[in-house]
C-alpha cells in the first residue's frame, strides 16, 4: 500500500520539472523568428524610406520666397524655369538639387541655393552674373571672364568695354583690355574695343574708330610704332583712316574708308 501511494507523487514531480523545459524550448525557436522579422522590417523601411515619406505629401510645392531682391531675374523667369519638367513634388518627395539645377539654367544666374520650407514652399537665393563688358555685341562678360546672356531690356551697354573673341577667352580678353587701356591712356589715346580671333591674333579699335591690327605676341612695341608713324599718315580727301596693320616686323600698312 505504501508503494502504491508514493508512485503518483513521483509522477507529479516529473510533470512539474518537464513544464519549464518545454517553455524554454518554445522561446528558443520563436526569438530568432522575431529577430528576423525585425531585421526584415527595418531593411524594408530603410530601402523604401523615400517612398514612405512621399506618402505623407498631400500637395506639390507651390510657392517660393526670395531671400533678397534680384537685379535681372523676375518672378516670371523663376516660375517659368520651376515649371519645367520634371514637375515639382511635395515637401518630402522633392529633390532640392533638381530645383537648383532648374534655376541655374537661367543664362544670367551663376549659382542657386534652395531650401524646402514646410509644408509646400521653397526658400531661394539666386546669385547673378554682373556685366562688366559687352561680349561679341549680343552677350556680356563678368568680372571673372564668364560669358553670359541677358535680355536686351534688362541691362544697358552704355559705357561698357566692347570685347570680341571665342567664349573660352573671356577672362583673357578682359585682362588685355585693362592693360591696353592703361597703356593707351598714358599716351593720351582712348580705347573702344579689344578683340582676339581663333588663331590668337589681337586687334584693338581706338575711340576715333581706327583699328590697330596687332597680331600675336607682345603689343607694346607695336603700339609704340603706331604712335611714331601716326602723325605722318596722309589721309586722302573725303576719306578717313580705317586701320593700321602693325603685324609686320618693321613699318605698317594702312587702309582708308569713307567718311562717316
Amino acid at each position: 500500500m505504501f508503494g502504491r501511494k508514493k508512485q503518483p507523487a513521483a509522477v507529479k514531480r516529473r510533470t512539474s520539472l518537464d513544464q519549464p523545459k518545454r517553455s524554454i524550448s518554445w522561446l528558443a525557436f520563436v526569438k530568432p523568428l522575431l529577430a528576423l522579422c525585425g531585421v526584415l522590417l527595418g531593411y524594408s523601411l530603410y530601402s523604401n524610406w523615400q517612398a514612405v515619406l512621399e506618402s505623407f505629401d498631400r500637395t506639390p510645392i507651390r510657392a517660393y520666397a526670395l531671400t533678397h531682391k534680384t537685379q535681372f531675374t523676375t518672378n516670371a523667369d523663376i516660375r517659368e524655369f520651376l515649371a519645367a519638367e520634371p514637375a515639382l513634388k511635395g515637401y518630402f518627395g522633392q529633390n532640392i538639387d533638381e530645383v537648383e539645377q532648374k534655376l541655374q539654367a537661367i543664362p544670367w544666374v551663376k549659382a542657386v541655393v534652395a531650401r524646402k520650407l514646410w509644408p509646400d514652399r521653397l526658400s531661394l537665393t539666386l546669385f547673378e552674373y554682373q556685366p562688366v563688358a559687352v561680349w561679341n555685341d549680343n552677350h556680356f562678360v563678368s568680372s571673372q571672364g564668364e560669358v553670359f546672356t541677358l535680355p536686351a531690356n534688362r541691362a544697358s551697354k552704355e559705357g561698357l568695354p566692347i570685347l570680341y573673341g571665342p567664349d573660352s577667352e573671356g577672362k583673357r580678353v578682359l585682362e588685355a583690355w585693362t592693360k591696353i587701356k592703361a597703356d593707351l591712356t598714358s599716351r593720351h589715346l582712348g580705347l573702344k574695343s579689344v578683340a582676339i580671333d581663333n588663331r590668337g591674333s589681337w586687334s584693338i579699335t581706338l575711340d576715333n574708330n581706327v583699328q590697330l591690327r596687332l597680331g600675336r605676341g607682345e603689343w607694346t612695341p607695336k603700339i609704340d610704332r603706331f604712335v611714331a608713324i601716326f602723325p605722318h599718315i596722309s589721309v586722302p580727301e573725303n576719306k578717313r583712316l580705317a586701320y593700321v596693320d602693325l603685324r609686320y616686323e618693321h613699318g605698317a600698312a594702312v587702309g582708308f574708308g569713307p567718311q562717316f
